[in-house]
C-alpha cells in the first residue's frame, strides 16, 4: 500500500487558456497557439501534492515527470490571462526546468511549491523564490 499523499491541485489548465487561444485563431497566424493550448487542454495534467510535483503530458498524455521538493533551487511565476491562470517555472539541482503553464489558482500552488521546497532544502522560501 501507498504512502497517502495531500494533494493541493489535480487537474489540467485553466480553461480560460484554450478559450483565449481559440478565439486567437481567427487571426490565423496564432493558429500554432491554439493548436498548442487545444493540446495542453486534453492531455496535460497537473498533481501538486505534498510529496511531489508531477506532470503528465506529451502526445496522448504518454510522458510523465515527477519532481520531489528537495531538487528544487528556484521556482518563478508568470500571470497571464489578466492575472486569472500563470505559468510557473521550478529549476531543479541540476538547472533542468518544469514549465507549469496556464496553472489555474497559480499564485496558491506557487506559494504552497515554494513552502514545501523550503522545507526541504532548508533554505528560506525568499531564496527560492527569486
Amino acid at each position: 500500500m501507498g504512502i497517502k499523499e495531500d494533494v493541493l491541485y489535480e487537474g489540467g489548465p485553466h480553461i480560460g487558456d484554450l478559450i483565449f487561444n481559440v478565439l486567437l485563431a481567427f487571426t490565423v497566424i496564432c493558429l500554432p497557439l491554439t493548436v498548442g493550448a487545444i493540446v495542453r487542454a486534453i492531455w496535460l495534467r497537473y498533481r501538486i501534492t505534498d510529496r511531489r510535483i508531477s506532470v503528465t503530458g506529451g502526445w496522448q498524455g504518454r510522458d510523465r515527470t515527477d519532481i520531489i521538493y528537495s531538487e528544487v533551487i528556484k521556482v518563478v511565476k508568470v500571470p497571464r490571462g489578466l492575472g486569472f491562470w500563470g505559468d510557473i517555472v521550478v529549476t531543479l539541482k541540476d538547472r533542468s526546468r518544469l514549465e507549469l503553464r496556464a496553472m489555474p489558482n497559480f499564485r496558491k500552488v506557487y506559494d504552497y511549491i515554494v513552502e514545501r521546497a523550503a522545507d526541504k532544502t532548508g533554505k528560506t522560501p525568499e531564496a527560492i523564490s527569486q
